[in-house]
């Protein structure tokens, strides 16, 4: 097939742009006919199939896709009528060039499994392995409904990491600013008052002075050196394996993002697990491909050893017991589900227990996070003071006398 470029208009008279493959300009037609779009120009492209691959879809499109199809699959509506429905009620331009790609190979002999792995920066390894469990299995339409599920958790779970990140970061900007402003402005002109005065300036304000004059004079340095540190990390980590690891430990012993950051990180791997089990998956597959899930090498090679463990006849949960990453009450809902054979319902309460306490965890750290940024505001500020207004008293108690 080649990639053209077309120009078209919905039926809104929308005047829409994109890229999708075709046999020829009658196919290309055709095809946008079938998405409701009327074509007005095209014109040949290069690697449009290449493009869609390596692009990206918000969680909230694919949460709509899973639902949509769930709900459908239920009534009776076969895969390809669903995608065709799906196709033209989302507003997502992009998205729906995917669709009509999904389409075209379920069209041309592949099963919905087999097109989902085509974009692999869209739908993952896990959702096509689920997608592929449900198909073999039949219940499609439950695995569709859990996906739902699953997505909507994530989607809680990124907000409550961002939440995490974006509250101190706001606030420590706002208490930088303040400090920068003291040290720029107010200190250097309350400074000469007392150097004119013609008194001994004591220590606690000489401090002061230095860390000014530094400020005022090297105000590029302090400006570029997080960005430089920043990017040379991500350097570090991206080119080097031990560097990766060294950050990704440093990740997860940090205080006081780090233990919470560590159970996000488990709260996904053990939903997964559950969702991937359920479906069917063998529990090696499972962990094999929660290691590229948890996106953390660190994690990522304990639970390459709790693989290798069950390998050589381990139990499960002596296998997870051994990583040390596992808290004993997770450990003991884990044995019970092994026991009893009940792993996926365990596994979901493990991640429900997560889930809460990631919760409660970023509740009590904004908690003491505000009246730490305050004191520490309140402590500059009493520096400050203290270091420029002292010797003022002293001078005005000196000329009172």
């Amino acid at each position: 097939m080649a990639a053209f470029e077309y120009k078209a208009v919905d039926s809104y008279g929308k005047t829409v742009q994109g890229r999708i493959e075709a046999s020829n300009d009658d196919d290309l037609e055709l095809r946008l006919t079938r998405m409701g779009l009327d074509l007005i120009d095209f014109r040949h492209a290069r690697n449009t199939r290449f493009s869609l691959r390596r692009s990206r879809v918000g969680r909230p499109e694919l949460v709509t896709f899973c639902f949509h199809l769930e709900q459908l699959s239920r009534a009776g509506v076969p895969i390809l009528e669903s995608l065709r429905d799906l196709r033209d009620s989302i507003d997502n331009q992009h998205f729906r060039e995917v669709i009509s790609s999904l389409i075209e190979d379920i069209e041309g002999g592949r099963t919905l499994s087999q097109a989902l792995a085509a974009f692999p920066t869209i739908f993952g390894p896990i959702f096509v392995s689920l997608i592929a469990a449900g198909e073999e299995s039949g219940t499609l339409p439950v695995v569709l409904e859990r996906l739902t599920e699953s997505l909507k958790w994530q989607d809680e779970l990124a907000s409550h990491t961002r939440k995490i990140i974006m509250y101190p970061a706001f606030v420590g900007v706002i208490v930088l600013g303040v400090i920068v402003f003291l040290m720029v402005y107010l200190v250097p002109e309350l400074v000469g008052f007392i150097e004119n005065m013609g008194e001994s300036i004591p220590a606690h304000t000489r401090a002061l002075i230095l860390v000014s004059e530094f400020i005022t004079h090297y105000w590029y340095v302090l400006l570029t050196a997080p960005f430089l540190i920043f990017f040379g990390l991500r350097f570090w980590a991206r080119y080097s394996e031990n560097g990766r690891y060294q950050i990704d430990r440093l990740k997860l012993r940090l205080l006081p993002v780090g233990p919470i950051y560590q159970k996000i990180i488990l709260a996904r791997f053990t939903s997964n697990f559950a969702l991937l089990y359920r479906a069917g998956v063998t529990v090696l597959d499972c962990i094999r491909m929660g290691e590229a899930l948890v996106g953390n090498s660190v994690v990522a090679e304990a639970l390459q050893r709790v693989r290798r463990q069950i390998g050589e006849g381990v139990g499960l949960t002596a296998s997870f017991e051994n990583t040390g990453l596992f808290p004993p009450l997770v450990l003991r809902m884990m044995k019970v589900g092994e026991s009893s054979g009940a792993l996926d319902t365990s596994l979901e309460n493990v991640s429900y227990f997560y889930n809460r306490d990631v919760r409660e965890s970023i509740e009590r750290v904004q908690t003491m996070i505000e009246p730490t940024l305050t004191l520490v505001l309140g402590a500059m500020l009493g520096w400050v003071m203290l270091s420029v207004l002292g010797p003022v008293y002293d001078i005005l108690g000196t000329v009172t006398r």
